[in-house]
């Protein structure tokens, strides 16, 4: 099933399925229980992320040539931050540009599959971990990288943080029409020019295993997104690199879960 989330003329907020570009049916149920489809058609005035999540896991140089055009070792662990939630950013919403980011170029782009928990998961195995994926969706984990290297005292959230830095979907594929989430090509095209272009069989850590890691000890409740990790082609890699500009137009595609697509723009002016 694809889940979409949508806002409605009047305001009121709802779980559905697309039908065209503004009407979904709506799903009843609760997201984390179960939904089921139903022969209303409601009018969409505003698409939104397709969960609202409660914790957001981003893991960093999980894609073997990604670690390798940064010149990064292969990590022995997941590389793990988080981004508040105020990070994401509903799909066709603009991405803007941080007044904080005033010394020059650096916000980049990274297309990532992003997996969404359905189940609570503490101390999982690797054999177990998948039958507590929800689903999949489409993020974009975007890095301020003078903050990310410079700002933060060696620590990376301060450049993953800012406000609409993890636009996200734009719907929710169950997981059961993804049985192998390591078969997926992931790719992120600016302006019609694709920059990124990888599959997630690159992947350091498989899904499986990020969850396992992830909820040693640790409680993975419903609505947990695990953003996993950005094939090779970002900016700051290329030569000369290529940052995010106000008027450029990002599209993620994943593999059998869709395209996320969202315009760059200055934010406003500070008052």
């Amino acid at each position: 099933m694809k889940i979409a989330r949508f806002m409605d003329p009047q305001g009121h907020v709802h779980f559905g399925t697309p039908i065209d570009a503004s009407h979904a049916h709506r799903l009843s149920g609760r997201l984390y229980e179960s939904l089921t489809e139903t022969t209303e058609v409601f009018e969409v005035s505003r698409w939104l992320a397709p969960i609202a999540p409660v914790n957001i896991y981003g893991i960093g140089l999980n894609y073997r040539a990604h670690a390798a055009e940064t010149g990064a070792a292969i990590p022995v662990h997941p590389v793990v931050f988080m981004k508040p939630t105020t990070a994401i950013t509903d799909p066709g919403a603009p991405i803007l540009l941080p007044h904080a980011c005033d010394q020059g170029p650096e916000v980049d782009y990274e297309a990532e599959l992003a997996v969404v928990i359905g189940r609570t998961a503490r101390d999982v195995s690797v054999n177990t971990a998948l039958n507590h994926v929800l689903g999949y969706t489409c993020a974009n984990d975007i890095s301020a990288r003078r903050w990310q290297k410079e700002g933060g005292a060696g620590q990376w959230i301060r450049g993953k943080s800012f406000d609409g830095f993890c636009p996200l979907g734009p719907v929710l594929v169950t997981a059961d029409e993804i049985p192998n989430p390591q078969s997926l090509q992931v790719s992120c095209t600016i302006n019609g020019e694709r920059l990124q272009d990888g599959h997630t069989s690159d992947m350091i850590f498989s899904i499986a295993e990020l969850i396992a890691f992830l909820s040693r000890d640790t409680t993975l409740l419903p609505g947990t997104l695990i953003i996993t990790g950005t094939p090779p082609g970002v900016g700051v890699a290329r030569k000369p690199p290529r940052f995010l500009r106000a008027g450029d137009r990002v599209t993620i595609e994943i593999e059998g879960v869709g395209k996320l697509e969202n315009p760059v723009t200055d934010a406003p002016p500070r008052h």
